[in-house]
């Protein structure tokens, strides 16, 4: 594949320790990309439809504090700050949007985590319907390889969720196994030719840019 696309929203159940009738509920989720080579006009595209999304619900909002809930930028920042391999000081895609504490009582917020499963098909499938047939070199395919090493890298090394699943007492190994990618690799010290097209993703990986 061109890109790796990941999405999804949850909500979270939590009883009150000192009130056994009360209970809070909060979301997670997002959406992001981890593309192998860079098409900024597809990352500008896909950052567009959250950004807009995220800005219809602020227009929605009746004051200030809730808007900031669903704040793009800050969603953004999130998503890159979330999505961070520190031990290669470099992210882990193009980033997009995530939370994970979104009060679900407050008002907007379930219409909002809908709108966002709502927007995932039609962020990512026209990428996929431009890019599909494009060829590519054994080398390219490598980088792409390379490239899925370090998405798992990050599955098992830092995120959350992947930890909070292995940690319980029924840890969910083949769940989170079967998410990563089905063809990997990695290589020690791999060269990256300065100008290539390789290089300029890593640019971006390393140093995070506004895409719209």
């Amino acid at each position: 594949s061109f890109l790796l696309f990941r999405s999804d929203v949850r909500i979270f159940l939590v009883e009150s320790s000192s009130n056994e009738n009360e209970t809070i509920a909060f979301f997670g989720g997002g959406a992001d990309l981890t593309p192998y080579y860079l098409v900024d006009e597809d990352i500008t595209m896909f950052h567009t439809m959250y950004r807009d999304l995220c800005q219809a619900t602020q227009e929605a909002c009746d004051n200030p504090e809730d808007a900031a809930l669903f704040s793009y930028p800050t969603l953004k920042k999130l998503c890159d700050e979330y999505f961070y391999l520190p031990a290669r000081s470099e992210h882990r895609g193009t980033g997009g949007i995530f939370f994970d504490d979104l009060p679900a009582s407050k008002p907007n917020a379930v219409k909002f985590v809908q709108q966002v499963a709502n927007t995932w098909m039609p962020s990512w499938l026209p990428i996929v319907d431009k890019r599909r047939k494009l060829r590519f070199s054994d080398q390219e395919k490598q980088w792409q390889l390379l490239r899925r090493g370090r998405y798992l890298e990050f599955n098992l090394l830092y995120d959350r969720g992947v930890k909070f699943g292995l940690a319980n007492a029924n840890p969910r190994v083949e769940g989170v196994m079967v998410s990563a990618p089905p063809v990997i690799a990695f290589e020690y010290n791999h060269h990256i030719e300065e100008g290539s097209e390789e290089a300029r993703i890593m640019e971006v990986l390393k140093t995070p840019k506004n895409w719209v």
